[in-house]
């Protein structure tokens, strides 16, 4: 199954990037602007609208239409797993409507004395069977493009010490 990796060195401590990383607001803030996302909806695990923190059970509708083409996709994920523990911490998402097979992202947080690694992870299946797994190695080239700038948002956002509360 393909799976992508990403990891940078954030200059900003555990518990601020796990803050920024629990809330919508931190999802917006590090989504590149050519993908043009719209959040539809955001469901707390108890259907609350609009919760402080995605929880385990959380579900978030949004929509993508990357560099104005074409219609917009539809994507539904749920926060599947949560944990934060005195040096670490992750929350996974997985898609349960969208574009992909599967798709299982998992967002890693790492304490090193006043910095965090922050470490994506995403295990995908493209859609259309041996034809999606031929394409596998072409979609790497947008996920580099697409978390190489999330990453780059984050550290713009969190080492700059203009947090985005939402």
């Amino acid at each position: 199954m393909p799976t992508y990796k990403r990891e940078t060195t954030l200059r900003a401590p555990l518990d601020d990037v796990w803050a920024f990383h629990s809330r919508i607001a931190g999802l917006e803030a590090v989504t590149p602007d050519w993908l043009a996302l719209r959040v539809e909806r955001v469901l707390g695990p108890d259907g609350e609208t609009d919760p402080d923190a995605l929880e385990p059970g959380s579900e978030v509708a949004l929509s993508v239409r990357p560099f104005g083409v074409g219609p917009r996709q539809h994507w539904t994920s749920v926060i599947t797993d949560r944990e934060r523990d005195a040096g670490t911490a992750y929350f996974r998402d997985e898609m349960v409507h969208g574009p992909f097979d599967r798709w299982e992202h998992t967002h890693a947080f790492y304490a090193d004395g006043d910095d965090t690694l922050l470490r994506d992870r995403v295990v995908y299946e493209l859609p259309l069977g041996r034809l999606g797994d031929a394409a596998a190695p072409l979609s790497q080239l947008g996920f580099e493009a697409m978390f190489r700038e999330r990453h780059r948002l984050a550290k713009s956002e969190l080492e700059s010490g203009g947090r985005s509360d939402g």
